[in-house]
């Protein structure tokens, strides 16, 4: 079934503690924020942190204004109003890995390991369901998950612990596979739908089109380096090559042109294809969060659109419809 999730969301693996350390204060006062700019779509997982991501939102929703419990999926649509004010917060967190003492991670995709992993995951969150659980990073078990990991996940859907279901991965041929074989709900991508890697463009978001099935993109920024192209920035994860840098900056370039900054056309540029649902970024500072907010707020002149691709940085199928 297709899933209506907010269309800008709130990835919280900076607040927990990801590259670098981040005080309950200001992890508190990035969720208030995002709260506060209507990013009622809220993204974590147990290994963000060892559990402090999923803590500290847990926390902060429960104190703030868009707590409550999950909505879950009716008729399509995700979440729901929370007392007929601030929409309520919309939560999807990620299973398939338990936490160990000593910051130690096993995978276990057997029902008993995934019920354990949303357990424990919903007692940090202080939430009785979450509205999306992913298996999170499925690459090398494909068998586990044919074999007992989506036929849990289905389970744990139909009694209402999760409102819907499906897969959260960093590489597409794997996700594009069990998209195919399992059809769910929604899948999240990340760092491969930018305007520097086009890979979910070849296989996966023209299968989850056929399929139905609502695509969340995370990573718009490659780690960074769209968002800030200098050096010492990082593209997925590691230094990013000299090349890579030149093609950032002239994708700067390019926007500045046009007065949009390059954040703007980063975070906007996962929308040209249909398929696409929500974009989430990830903030470590209520700074960043208004400063995205403002970005995905910013008109993009058409004629951007078609200059970058022109230059390579927007596959020009998106721009045919």
């Amino acid at each position: 079934m297709s899933v209506a999730l907010p269309r800008l969301g709130l990835g919280t693996a900076p607040i927990g503690n990801l590259f670098a350390q981040v005080s309950e204060r200001d992890a508190a006062a990035t969720v208030a924020a995002a709260v506060a700019e209507g990013m009622t779509y809220f993204d974590t997982a147990p290994r963000y942190g060892h559990g402090v991501a999923e803590d500290r939102l847990g926390r902060a929703l429960a104190e703030g204004t868009a707590g409550g419990a999950a909505g879950g999926a009716a008729g399509g649509a995700v979440g729901g109003a929370a007392g007929g004010a601030a929409p309520q917060a919309v939560v999807s967190t990620k299973a398939g890995w338990l936490l160990r003492p000593g910051e130690r991670v096993v995978t276990d995709w057997s029902e008993r390991g995934l019920r354990e992993s949303l357990e424990s995951s919903l007692r940090r969150l202080r939430r009785p369901a979450v509205d999306v659980l992913f298996l999170h990073d499925p690459d090398d078990f494909r068998e586990e998950v044919r074999r007992t990991g989506y036929p849990a996940a289905r389970r744990i859907r139909e009694e209402g612990l999760a409102g819907a279901i499906g897969f959260g991965m960093n590489h597409c041929e794997p996700l594009a596979a069990y998209v195919a074989e399992f059809e769910p709900d929604v899948v999240l991508i990340a760092g491969r739908f930018s305007l520097l890697d086009h890979d979910a463009l070849t296989t996966l978001l023209p299968l989850c089109a056929k399929t139905g099935t609502t695509v969340v993109v995370g990573g718009v920024f490659n780690t960074g380096l769209l968002a800030d192209p200098k050096p010492g920035a990082m593209f997925h994860y590691r230094e990013t090559p000299p090349d890579v840098l030149a093609r950032a900056r002239r994708c700067r370039e390019v926007c500045a042109e046009f007065g949009v900054p390059l954040a703007a056309a980063a975070l906007r540029f996962p929308y040209l294809h249909p398929a696409v649902g929500s974009v989430v970024v990830g903030c470590r500072s209520a700074e960043e969060v208004r400063a995205n907010a403002a970005a995905a707020r910013t008109e993009i002149p058409p004629e951007l659109w078609h200059r970058l691709a022109a230059e390579g940085f927007v596959p020009p199928e998106l721009l045919e419809a």
